[in-house]
């Protein structure tokens, strides 16, 4: 199954890298940070980071935004709403809002791969509102239910 994506730089980012992918067979394509300058995220700070670029998927497309596992691995530093989720009806500037776990301050740098956008297919759902709900083994049981090992 294949989708067109249009993507759209914002003016002033021309120098910005197009998302793309690292290797044949992955499913993300790597983000670009358009900050104006560098910018820092010192230990527990949170930053909204732009990218440069808007896109228009069709209907039933979502692309997520989720951490590069080098960046969160080496400096700790991740998106804080993962996955962030893109409408398919949103046409503005796609940002990413990353948080510096880490110990050390986090240096972002223009054109420097901040997170990775993975497109997923949305059912069509409806809700339909019931009484009652069927019975399962598991029935309520939440957080921790079924157990810690």
């Amino acid at each position: 199954m294949s989708f067109e994506v249009q993507i759209k730089r914002i003016q002033g980012n021309e120098d910005i890298e197009l998302p793309r992918k690292m290797s044949e067979l992955a499913s993300g394509f790597d983000l670009y940070a358009a900050v104006t300058e560098d910018m820092t995220l010192l230990p527990g700070q949170r930053g909204l980071v732009p990218t440069g670029i808007a896109i228009a998927m069709p209907g039933g497309l979502e692309a997520q935004i989720r951490p590069r596992s080098g960046l969160a691995n080496k400096h700790g530093v991740t998106c804080l709403n993962t996955p962030g989720t893109i409408d398919a009806d949103y046409r503005g500037e796609i940002k990413v809002l990353l948080i510096n776990l880490g110990q050390e301050p986090f240096m972002i740098r223009r054109n420097e791969r901040i997170a990775q956008m993975v497109f997923q297919i949305v059912p069509e759902v409806s809700l339909l509102q019931v009484d009652e709900l069927s019975e399962t083994e598991r029935g309520a049981g939440g957080f921790g239910h079924t157990g810690t090992k």
